[in-house]
């Protein structure tokens, strides 16, 4: 991740470097150009914010994985795969699939606010890009904070130096706020998991113990137990139960 992220950083350097390079044997390109407003803000040409949107296209799945609900949704998932006993079904497409949009279903009011207050106002160029980037990280944090327990967020301040230095959390930087949100919805994604594992396991349980009083000693209990596991999920009705859970623990429909 690191590596990646330097590479990329590299890589805008040598872009920005080799632009000035061309602008300086052409005797200057418009395009290029930084203003400084009388404001005190800075605006940048168009073939500079080009460069910065790719940049920022790169970061998206980062993005995706590490700030929205994809990370607790494909983790349960995954554990609840482990847990029926299917080890490719279903395939790691079809779960990274399903988790992507219900994601999408799940931040679709805050990605609507962002669009409301920072996408169009900056398109309608009613709005500079500094002010457009700090209205969308406002919908963001709160959604990052309401999922982020403060334990884990004290710790991040804590290992990074902060403490004493911010009054409310909504102060705390994304730099801190982001790796807690993670860690938040690891710990909750595998509270889900043990929730989900419990019933199957205590069915493997009694057809183990079923197969042992019955001498067939060398019939594996997974294999015995596999159909009847797949049929409990399907009786209750098991991916409706689970999305509507994974939903609801955050927020929706409350």
């Amino acid at each position: 991740m690191h590596k990646g992220f330097f590479s990329l950083v590299v890589l805008c350097i040598i872009s920005l470097c080799s632009l000035d390079v061309f602008a300086q044997q052409q005797g200057g390109l418009q395009a290029v150009t930084v203003t400084t407003n009388d404001d005190g803000t800075t605006d940048y040409s168009m073939t500079l914010q080009a460069l910065f949107i790719m940049t920022a296209l790169s970061l998206i799945p980062a993005f995706v994985m590490m700030m929205t609900s994809f990370t607790r949704i494909i983790v349960v998932l995954s554990i609840l795969r482990q847990a029926i006993g299917l080890q490719q079904s279903p395939s790691n497409q079809i779960l990274i699939g399903v988790s992507l949009f219900l994601s999408m279903f799940i931040m679709a009011p805050v990605f609507e606010e962002i669009n409301e207050t920072a996408l169009q106002p900056y398109l309608n160029e009613t709005m500079t890009s500094k002010q457009a980037f700090e209205n969308a990280k406002a919908p963001m944090r709160e959604f990052m904070l309401g999922q982020t327990r403060m334990t884990d967020l004290e710790t991040f301040v804590k290992i990074g130096g902060y403490e004493g230095q911010f009054a409310d959390p909504s102060e705390v930087p994304l730099t801190v706020l982001i790796p807690a949100f993670v860690t938040s919805e690891l710990k909750t994604a595998f509270q889900i998991g043990f929730m989900l594992f419990l019933p199957f396991l205590i069915l493997d349980l009694v057809v183990a113990s079923i197969l042992m009083a019955m001498g067939m000693m060398m019939l594996s209990p997974m294999i015995v137990s596999l159909p009847f596991k797949l049929m409990l999920f399907v009786l209750v009705d098991g991916w409706n139960l689970i999305f509507g859970t994974l939903a609801t623990s955050f927020g929706m429909g409350v």
